[in-house]
Formats: structure tokens, sequence, C-alpha cells
């Protein structure tokens, strides 16, 4: 990826304790988009963001956030095919669990595996239209394979719902200025 693209730090699963039903179901999340799309500064917002990630996070079932954890732990040690394994099995116990999707595409990412991470963006976008860490990471992924027209949709639709995001933000400036360059 080219040194000016800023690539956004990874939210890992927290461990912290959550109610038994939390996914991008939760009855909160309309709330908490509403306060994270009016927030005026990333400072603001980062803390409505972090809630979001917590909900998105947990699943409503023990085992399935075990090995959310386990994958978040592997991601942190740079074990992309532990990861992957604990987030494909998290995606086959809940097939309607957006995090795990999202999850697993983020490990997609990682190994380099930038297609098949678009098709489990996808699906998190099905589940969470609002995932405004899957539209980034879809502007990623698109970057990754000089698509920079779907790059810069991703990151205009992830700014629509978290318009704070600075790394998004610096990334669409910068593939705004790259297209107009390459339209000269």
């Amino acid at each position: 990826m080219p040194a000016r693209f800023a690539l956004p730090a990874l939210l890992l699963a927290t461990l912290a304790a959550a109610p038994a039903h939390a996914d991008q179901t939760d009855p909160r999340l309309p709330a908490l988009f509403t306060r994270l799309h009016a927030a005026p500064s990333h400072a603001d917002a980062a803390p409505v963001e972090a809630e979001i990630w917590e909900i998105w996070t947990r699943s409503g079932s023990e085992p399935a956030d075990d090995l959310m954890a386990a994958g978040a732990l592997a991601l942190a040690q740079q074990d992309g095919d532990r990861a992957l394994a604990a987030f494909t099995r998290v995606t086959q116990m809940l097939p309607n669990f957006a995090e795990g999707w999202n999850k697993r595409a983020t490990t997609l990412y990682l190994l380099g595996r930038f297609a098949e991470s678009q098709v489990d963006i996808a699906k998190v976008l099905v589940l969470e239209p609002r995932h405004f860490g899957a539209l980034s990471g879809l502007g990623l992924c698109a970057l990754q394979q000089d698509r920079l027209d779907l790059a810069a949709e991703a990151f205009r639709r992830a700014l629509e719902v978290d318009p704070a995001m600075p790394g998004v933000r610096y990334n669409l400036e910068n593939v705004e200025a790259e297209l107009k360059k390459r339209a000269i």
C-alpha cells in the first residue's frame, strides 16, 4: 500500500462484560449512531465509536465470544492463520453475526487476500450497513487493487456514518487527489 494512505488502527475484541444480547441488532445502536454522526470532533466521537465496537463484538453466545477473543489475541500476536480459523468458526456458528464476518475480513486483508476480504465485507454490510469499519476496510481493499473510484466511494460512505474518522478522511483526500491527477 502506498505510504501516503493511513491504515486505521485495528480495534480488537474487548473482553469487558456486556449484555447477553449485543450485536448489530442491539437496540442501543440507533441512538449511538445519532451521537456519532453529530460528534464535532474525533475526540468526541472516539468514546461513542468504542461503545459501538463493544456492542458489535458481543454475539450473545459464550462459545462464539470466546472464539472472537481467541481470534483477537491471534491477530495481536500476528498469527493470521489462527485468527482466520477462529473467525471462520464464528461465521459458521453465527452466520448472521456481522462482527464475525468483519473480523474475518480484517484478517483476510492483513493476509493480503483482498478479494476474499471484500466478499466478507459485503456480508457485513448486508447485516450492518452502518459498519464504518467495514466501509473503511472496503476502501483499503480497493486501494490495494488500484480501484480508486471504489475506494473513494467506500471512504465517503464511511464518513457519512462517522464523519470524524481522520484516517478515512485522509485516505479520501489522497484518493480524490490521485483521481484528479489521473484524469488530466
